[in-house]
């Protein structure tokens, strides 16, 4: 789809799974299993959703799913599968090389977000896009370098450091506009200085909460992560975010969600915000749903 000067596309890069507890938190599992139902060791599916955004000279990604550098049992803990293939052949499909990247936007350096950035060539983890600029708040980073007890095995070094090793790695600091129409709005409830991704002419916008909202599931006020580290953090950001979504009718693109590929919120009779539409981001820009 186009929208503001840029052509928006989804790529999903790989299925994996969590800890249903821990992707709700306080929610008992009686509610948030009649929507997503768990295996036998508890864990619910996700999927890792990337944007390839082309505008003019510039062919950027947001985010990159998990990658393919972790060992037998990473994979095994995670259920890490690629169904479709991997964010390269992904990209093969639409007709962008590694090279042809010229700019990566990391929403944050957990490693279901980062970890296709780079790739072992005889085991020493290197860029994958080596021409790209890599975006990513100073804070955030910082942050991932301290590891903090709570959440320190959510980054991996090898998932950005040769990035910042090779100069690719550009820090940003606050909101900022990137390009025109195209906002990073940060948010620290999940983790410090998260980057989401909204994309706007200010008649239509397309919204790429990232981690804020990663399932429709995550729609309603109190279905907050375990794994975030300020939970009333996001309870704010979330109604404040989703409002304005409701308010101004904006796609919302979710990044971890294998069956909801993008929505639509609304409030209901009782001032609450839900799901209005489901479908896919072509689909939900041209009025249609699934």
């Amino acid at each position: 789809m186009r929208l503001a000067g840029y052509e928006i596309t989804t790529l999903r890069v790989g299925d994996f799974k969590l800890d249903g507890g821990a992707m709700f938190g306080v929610v008992p599992k009686p509610l948030w299993s009649k929507q997503c139902p768990a295996d036998d060791r508890n864990r619910i599916d996700m999927t890792a959703r990337v944007l390839l955004i082309r505008y003019g000279k510039h062919v950027i990604l947001v985010d990159a799913g998990i990658g393919h550098k972790d060992d037998a049992k990473f994979h095994d803990i995670f259920e890490i599968t690629f169904p479709l293939g991997s964010l390269i052949d992904e990209l093969a499909r639409h007709g962008v090389t590694p090279e042809q990247v010229t700019d990566v936007i990391y929403t944050h350096l957990h490693f279901d977000h980062a970890g296709g950035t780079t790739g072992l060539v005889d085991g020493v983890a290197i860029p994958l896009f080596p021409k790209a600029k890599h975006y990513v708040q100073s804070v955030q980073y910082h942050h991932g370098t301290t590891r903090n007890p709570r959440d320190r095995a959510s980054y991996i070094d090898g998932n950005y450091e040769p990035v910042r090793a090779a100069g690719l790695l550009e820090f940003l600091d606050n909101d900022t506009e990137l390009f025109p129409g195209l906002f990073l709005d940060t948010t620290s409830g999940h983790t410090p200085a998260l980057q989401m991704v909204r994309i706007t002419d200010h008649r239509r916008t397309v919204f790429f909460p990232a981690d804020l909202i990663p399932l429709a599931a995550h729609v309603p006020s109190a279905y907050i992560m375990g794994y975030d580290l300020f939970p009333l953090t996001t309870l704010n950001d979330k109604e404040r975010w989703l409002n304005r979504a409701a308010r101004e009718e904006w796609i919302i693109v979710l990044e971890h969600d294998p069956s909801h590929e993008a929505i639509t919120v609304k409030r209901d009779e009782k001032g609450r915000i839900v799901v209005d539409r489901i479908g896919t981001l072509e689909q939900l820009y041209q009025g249609d749903s699934a």
